[in-house]
């Protein structure tokens, strides 16, 4: 376990940095080339030097708009260490929501990479509040844009961290909304070290494992993998993706990775690769899946993969981090469940109208913890839709809408959601979002986007469309379309053609009579 008690985030780095035994160890190894603990305090301290220069003050946001990279392995930290707090962007996002991100978070400065021009120079001019743009690389010519290389070089190490308390916001974590415009999370420095220690303890890690990342940073799943590392003083080997599976595993044997964690579509593609020619990987002990459930099938295949590792099923939601996992012990006495409450969190179903829920009975699931979340930055009226009062006066739990069972020894079984929220690809998709991004494509009149269960995918997401009239549009010339206005996990994999939508009786497309009645016709 960690040898370096910490109340804050970056209080992990400053320790493993400072300890004699771990300053020189390597911290991450990205695009196979290792970096140090000290490396890290160093160029984030720089950094952070420079955040503060540009008139970075405690509590202020930072958005990180960049790759998996050391450049953003840095500028998390510096961020932190300046006394910011920061924010994430997928680097898959386009202009339009990177500005409402910007806008809404009011960040004061921008970290991003130079091939991302394309889509934050547009938004800059519009964009108020931010004080600089740091970019990774060079960006065309007219733009006062320092590069984060110039900027590490011609900085003076801040002296010491800034002032921060537990209670103080670390992050903000952008999560899409029923409302069509994502949501920001807030969690403190107290929150995040909970969950991270949290998910140590079961997980049973410690400071001589590699873990492996090929999950964006941008992903609070990629997030943590990071967070644990440091707080254990152990190594991150970080992949930019796992769109070039044989490199990855060169690099898993080279660095001899020890925790793999994935979601279904990852772990899909390793057992498609493994009938094709076996796959081994015995020196890796711990498998964890989240973001979509993972079939009994599929689990029993990764164990040839994995022959020593435990695999770990678990739940959970931006707004907490994590809310159960199964321990591998039990996979086959509990098919199907995702498992019990996290160590120092507690669960518990309720009824529609607020009334504890019997074993075995369907209910919502609420969550008590020092992992949930201070609520949605800037919205309150979303806030108190998911806390809700707890078992004690003045408390707040968050209420997931989610419904579940649980039976008699405490263990949880997903039922479905009560919103209408898509989670695909291990990412949360906002159907508003993609329908109004459709509805900017000349020739569409009207759009309703579901999800549908996919095997691989957790969910697929699925479009009805309404031509105009005398309009010619294929299913796949929308497709086609729609991929140049939202990040690949958000476009449609199927896109069926309709001449009208059914209604309900106040006249709104009833998204229930469409999956009932409307089967694919005419899809990409």
């Amino acid at each position: 376990m960690n040898r370096h008690p910490a109340r804050l985030l970056h209080e992990s780095l400053l320790a493993a940095a400072t300890d004699p035994a771990l300053a020189h160890k390597t911290v991450a190894v990205i695009d196979g080339e290792s970096h140090s603990y000290d490396d890290l305090l160093d160029s984030a301290l720089r950094l952070a030097a420079s955040l503060r220069g540009h008139g970075l003050e405690r509590g202020d946001r930072v958005a990180i708009y960049m790759d998996n990279s050391w450049p953003c392995v840095v500028s998390i930290y510096a961020a932190l260490l300046a006394g910011g707090v920061f924010l994430l962007i997928n680097p898959q996002t386009k202009s339009d929501k990177l500005g409402f991100i910007l806008d809404d978070s009011g960040a004061k400065l921008l970290l991003t990479d130079d091939h991302l021009s394309k889509e934050f120079l547009p938004v800059l001019a519009r964009v108020t509040g931010l004080a600089a743009v740091i970019s990774s690389g060079s960006v065309p010519a007219g733009h006062n844009i320092p590069s984060f290389g110039s900027v590490i070089d011609d900085s003076t190490p801040l002296a010491e961290a800034a002032a921060t308390i537990p209670l103080d916001l670390a992050a903000l974590i952008y999560t899409s909304g029923s409302t069509g415009n994502p949501k920001g999370v807030m969690q403190t420095h107290q929150s995040m070290m909970f969950a991270a220690g949290s998910l140590i303890q079961y997980l049973r890690l410690d400071h001589d494992d590699r873990i492996l990342c090929v999950l964006p940073l941008a992903f609070d799943y990629g997030l943590y993998q990071l967070l644990m590392a440091v707080h254990l003083g152990a190594t991150l080997v970080l992949e930019r993706s796992f769109t070039y599976p044989a490199q990855v595993f060169a690099r898993m044997q080279e660095f001899g990775v020890t925790v793999f964690p994935g979601v279904p579509t990852i772990f899909a593609t390793l057992i498609s690769l493994h009938q094709r020619e076996p796959l081994c990987f015995a020196g890796v002990t711990r498998v964890t899946n989240t973001a979509a459930a993972l079939a009994d099938a599929s689990a029993s295949r990764l164990r040839d993969i994995f022959p020593n590792a435990l695999l770990y099923k678990m739940y959970g939601l931006t707004e907490c981090k994590r809310v159960s996992y199964l321990e591998p012990e039990l996979a086959e006495s509990k098919p199907g469940s995702v498992g019990k409450a996290i160590p120092g969190t507690e669960v518990y179903l309720l009824s529609a109208d607020g009334h504890p829920t019997p074993v075995g009975e369907t209910g919502i699931l609420h969550v008590r913890g020092p992992h949930v979340m201070l609520g949605y930055w800037n919205r309150p009226d979303l806030s108190e839709q998911m806390l809700r009062p707890g078992k004690l006066p003045g408390e707040r739990v968050l209420c997931t809408h989610d419904l579940f069972r649980v039976d008699a020894d405490g263990y949880l079984y997903f039922v479905g959601r009560s919103d209408d929220i898509i989670k695909t690809r291990g990412e949360k998709v906002s159907p508003a979002e993609v329908e109004n991004a459709m509805l900017a494509i000349a020739g569409i009149r009207e759009v309703a986007v579901v999800g549908v269960p996919d095997a691989l995918l957790g969910q697929a997401i699925r479009a009805y469309v309404v031509l105009e009239p005398e309009t010619s549009l294929s299913s796949r010339q929308i497709r086609a379309q729609c991929i140049t206005h939202l990040e690949n996990f958000m476009v449609p994999q199927q896109i069926v053609l309709c001449t009208d939508l059914p209604r309900t009786a106040t006249g709104k497309i009833s998204k229930k009579a469409l999956l009932e009645q409307m089967p694919p016709e005419d899809h990409a």
